[in-house]
C-alpha cells in the first residue's frame, strides 16, 4: 500500500486495520544543525528554494535567501523549517527534509499544488531597509515585514496593505480577479498533471496562507481584525465572499484536471487558553463561507478536509465540524490538547499530531509515557501521530532517534495492512 492509498484509509475511512503514516510535522534549522553534528548522516540535504511562484508556496523566501553572517556557511537559518510530511508542502519557502525521513524510514510525504490562491500578479519584493541584523521588506503578498537575521524566525508584519474599504477595494481590483484563474495554475501545469495521475503520495490545495480566519489575518493584521469585525461588518463578509469564489473557481479549475485527495485550511486561531474570537463572530463571518467551500469540495469528490490551528482548542472543534471539516492538527499538549480526550469526544474526527515535542528531551522513561497512549487511539483508527509543532533544538538526536523508532514500532504494531 502507497502513501496515497494509507493516507485515504486513514483520513477518510478511519481503517484501524491499516497501518497510520510514519511522518513528523517538522524541524527547525537549528536542529538538523544539531542533529548533523551529533550523528544524522548529510546524503541528501535539502537547500533552501529560491525560486518565487506562488504567495502559498513562497512567502518569506526574500528573507530566506537574504545574506547573513548569522548563519554558518552549509547550515540552515536556526528559525528556517524543514517540512516532514505531517504539515504540506510547498509552503513559506521551506525545504523538504529527506536525510531523517530516508533515516527512519519514514513514508512518503504529502505534497500540496503550487497554486496562487492570494494576490496575484504577485507584488515585486523589495528591501526597504537591510543592515546585517535586520531585513525591512515588502512581500509578495503585498505584506511589509521586518526579519530578524539573528533569530531568523518568521518575519513580522510591519504594515498592512488592506486597512479599510479604499485599500481594500483597490487590492480586490488589482490582485483578486477572477479573469485570471487559470494564470494562478504553477506555470507547468501540464506536465504537473502528468506527475499526479501516477502519483504515490497524498496530494492536497490550499495551506497557509489559505483561511476564513488566517487570510484575513495575514492581510489585515490581527488587532485591526478584531476591530473591524465590530466597525466594519460588511467590509469583512465582502472580503469573505470575494476569497471564497476565489478559491472555489481556482480549485474547480484544478479538478477539471486531477483528482485531488484533501484540502488544508490554516487558521491559527487558537492560542494558549482557546479561541481568539468569540463563537457568534466565527458562526456570523466564518460559517456561511466554510459551507461553501466545503460542499463544493465535497459534491466534486474531496472528502478531506483539515483545518491546521494552533493552541487550545477544544471549544471550537464542534464549530469546525458542522462547517465540513474532517480533521485536524497539530493538537499541541503544552497548550492542554490531549488527543485520548479529543477522540473521546470527537470519534468522527481525523487526528494529526498530539505529541509533546518538548517532553522528547526528558530521557527514555518519559518517552515511553507519552508514547503509551498513542497507541489506544491508533488502533482507533483516524490518527497520524506526531510531534504537536516543530521539533526544536533542544531534541538531542540520541533522545529523538529513541522517541522516532519507538513511535514508528507503535505504528507498525497497530495495523495488519
Amino acid at each position: 500500500m502507497n502513501a496515497r492509498e494509507r493516507f485515504i484509509e486513514v483520513m477518510k475511512y478511519h481503517n484501524p486495520d491499516v497501518r497510520s503514516l510514519k511522518w513528523e510535522f517538522g524541524y527547525w534549522g537549528n536542529t538538523l544543525n544539531r542533529w548533523y553534528r551529533e550523528g544524522l548522516p548529510r546524503k541528501n540535504w535539502a537547500p533552501i528554494p529560491d525560486k518565487i511562484t506562488s504567495v502559498n508556496s513562497s512567502l518569506y523566501t526574500y528573507t530566506w535567501n537574504a545574506e547573513n553572517k548569522h548563519v554558518k556557511p552549509g547550515d540552515y537559518p536556526g528559525g528556517y523549517v524543514s517540512m516532514a510530511g505531517g504539515l504540506y508542502w510547498p509552503t513559506q519557502g521551506f525545504a523538504l527534509d529527506q536525510d531523517v525521513k530516508n533515516y527512519f524510514h519514514m513514508d512518503e510525504t504529502q505534497q500540496l499544488i503550487d497554486l496562487n490562491l492570494l494576490a496575484y500578479p504577485l507584488f515585486e519584493p523589495h528591501t526597504v531597509y537591510e543592515d546585517d541584523d535586520k531585513l525591512q521588506y515588502v512581500d509578495i503578498d503585498g505584506v511589509e515585514r521586518l526579519f530578524s537575521k539573528k533569530e531568523a524566525t518568521l518575519a513580522c508584519t510591519w504594515k498592512v496593505p488592506v486597512t479599510d474599504w479604499e485599500s481594500w477595494t483597490k487590492y480586490k481590483e488589482e490582485r483578486l480577479s477572477l479573469k485570471n484563474i487559470r494564470q494562478r495554475l504553477p506555470e507547468n501545469w501540464e506536465e504537473k498533471v502528468k506527475e499526479y495521475k501516477n502519483r504515490t503520495y497524498p496530494l492536497g490545495m490550499g495551506g497557509y496562507p489559505l483561511g476564513f480566519f488566517g487570510t484575513l489575518a495575514q492581510l489585515l493584521g490581527y488587532d485591526n481584525l478584531f476591530l473591524l469585525y465590530y466597525d466594519e461588518p460588511e467590509m469583512i463578509h465582502d472580503m469573505m465572499d470575494t476569497f471564497t469564489s476565489l478559491w472555489i473557481a481556482l480549485f474547480d479549475e484544478v479538478l477539471k484536471d486531477v483528482e485531488v485527495d484533501h484540502v488544508q485550511i490554516w487558521e491559527d486561531i487558537s492560542f494558549g487558553l482557546g479561541c481568539m474570537i468569540s463563537m457568534d463572530t466565527m458562526r456570523e463571518f466564518m460559517l456561511p463561507y466554510y459551507r461553501r467551500l466545503t460542499r463544493f469540495l465535497k459534491e466534486r469528490g474531496v472528502d478531506i478536509i483539515c483545518v491546521d490551528t494552533d493552541g487550545k482548542c477544544y471549544d471550537i472543534i464542534p464549530f469546525f465540524m458542522e462547517a465540513g471539516v474532517t480533521a485536524m492538527l497539530p493538537f499541541e499538549v503544552h497548550c492542554g490538547m490531549d488527543v485520548v480526550k479529543v477522540r473521546e469526544m470527537f470519534p468522527d474526527l481525523a487526528i494529526m499530531g498530539g505529541i509533546p515535542k518538548s517532553s522528547i528531551p526528558r530521557g527514555k522513561a518519559a518517552i515511553d509515557a507519552f508514547l503509551e497512549p498513542v497507541k489506544k487511539v491508533l488502533r482507533t483508527g483516524g490518527y497520524i501521530p506526531f510531534g504537536d509543532h516543530f521539533i526544536p533544538p533542544e531534541v538531542p538526536f540520541e533522545d529523538f532517534s529513541y522517541y522516532r523508532n519507538r513511535l514508528n514500532e507503535l505504528i507498525d504494531s497497530c495495523g495488519v495492512r
